[in-house]
């Protein structure tokens, strides 16, 4: 499956100001900040959409926090290899299509193709592998045979459950007890009443093919997976274990993260499934969690259509730090539109002076450096443009651009702005 193109990245910036600073995390695992020591590439996963109503402020806020993990890795002076799944087939897909009446693969197409120009938009750097349940059918059906050869999967009706007793690290990744992890199970997915299950909280990893449902071959019948089993394979096949660090909303750590640890782990009990859990906070509108079930979302998608600059979306996401929980208001956007046009205007009419405009860029990226702290990096950009446009009463001049002649302060900052924040104050 194809991703979407990658954004323009400046390289000036670490060419005058040297590599950054390792990036340091939030692990929820441990549940301390902590420095990465990523391997040589750094090893990123980020779970993906299920596309049957993309994409969603909630979704783009994670996809721009773990493009911010790839910025800070890149200009510490790491190569990192990315990849990220699109669940294609699974049941709030199917019982979409079944509602309005479309081809279950035709609705997963049109919204994996919105999600992709959305990204483009947003300018978050694509994944390196983009890759979709469908099309990763053989090696997730290599895997749950490998976990029925190591006795960690049962049947109930002929349905594939996975046993968590067979991983020994179960529940270290989410820290959850055992009651809360039955409050989330069902809310997220679980079947935890099913009759026949040793453990109400064992996963589904392989379903029997249900009347009208599309089915794949497999040594265990023809069927469908179960949706954790899914990242682990694409996981291990593309990157290996253990990742440097696995991503997604904060929603996903249980079961989602914990089972696909799990899976792991019982195949290869000697090697965890990642080193570190990064989860971005839920995004609300009107008080609640903005989701798919409850309707109450803001589209990226409609927020284009009605003309507002996508720059101006990813500058309201970046305002709020990763790891809080916060709703969207029209109010976040204005501020936004705002902080743009000063930003723009500062580059174009120069710097207060190079000494200061290396001190702020140093400033962006030491903050995106410390658990991405992408509001402190703006206000460090905001100052320089204060000073900025203190010290300029004329008119703006255009800037030289990276690889210009006349590069100076007002183009440092500008690429440091477009490689750190994914900003292009330029256009």
């Amino acid at each position: 499956m194809r991703a979407w193109p990658a954004p323009t990245i400046p390289a000036t910036s670490v060419e005058v100001l040297g590599t950054a600073p390792e990036l340091s995390l939030y692990d929820t695992r441990s549940g301390q900040v902590r420095a990465t020591h990523p391997g040589e590439p750094a090893r990123l996963y980020v779970c993906g959409i299920t596309p049957y109503d993309a994409t969603h402020l909630g979704h783009s806020a994670t996809y721009t926090t773990f493009d911010l993990a790839i910025r800070a890795w890149r200009q510490a002076g790491h190569d990192v290899r990315y990849v990220q799944n699109v669940t294609d087939v699974d049941d709030p897909l199917l019982e979409r299509a079944r509602e309005t009446g479309e081809d279950w693969v035709a609705l997963a197409e049109r919204e994996t193709e919105l999600f992709r120009a959305d990204m483009a938009a947003l300018s978050v750097i694509p994944p390196d592998v983009f890759a979709g349940a469908v099309e990763s059918m053989p090696i997730i059906i290599d895997l749950i045979a490998e976990l029925r050869d190591r006795g960690a999967v049962y049947a109930v009706d002929g349905d594939l459950y996975y046993s968590v007793a067979a991983d020994p690290h179960f529940a270290e990744v989410s820290g959850l007890s055992r009651d809360e992890m039955l409050a989330l199970f069902d809310e997220r997915g679980g079947d935890s009443d099913r009759v026949g299950k040793r453990d109400p909280l064992d996963a589904l990893v392989w379903q029997q093919q249900r009347a009208d449902d599309p089915g794949w071959a497999s040594p265990f019948g023809t069927g469908r997976p179960g949706w954790h089993v899914e990242c682990t394979a694409i996981a291990r096949t593309h990157l290996g274990t253990p990742l440097d660090l696995q991503g997604g909303g904060s929603d996903l750590i249980f079961p989602h993260h914990e089972m696909s640890a799990g899976h792991a782990q019982a195949v290869d009990p000697d090697r965890p499934f990642a080193h570190a859990y990064a989860h971005q906070g839920m995004v609300g509108l009107g008080g609640h969690k903005m989701s798919k079930s409850r309707g109450n979302l803001v589209l990226v998608s409609t927020l284009r259509q009605g003309g507002v600059d996508p720059r101006t979306i990813r500058l309201a996401l970046l305002s709020q730090h990763y790891r809080t929980e916060w709703d969207w208001t029209d109010g976040l956007l204005d501020d936004a539109g705002k902080r743009l046009s000063r930003w723009i205007d500062a580059v174009r009419r120069g710097g207060p002076d190079h000494t200061r405009a290396v001190a702020a860029a140093q400033s962006v990226r030491a903050s995106l450096a410390d658990d991405l702290d992408a509001p402190r990096a703006l206000e460090a950009v905001d100052a320089w443009a204060a000073e900025a446009l203190a010290a300029s009463s004329g008119p703006a001049v255009a800037v030289g651009g990276s690889g210009g002649s006349a590069f100076g302060e007002a183009d440092l900052m500008a690429d440091v702005v477009q490689a750190s924040l994914g900003v292009d104050l330029r256009v």
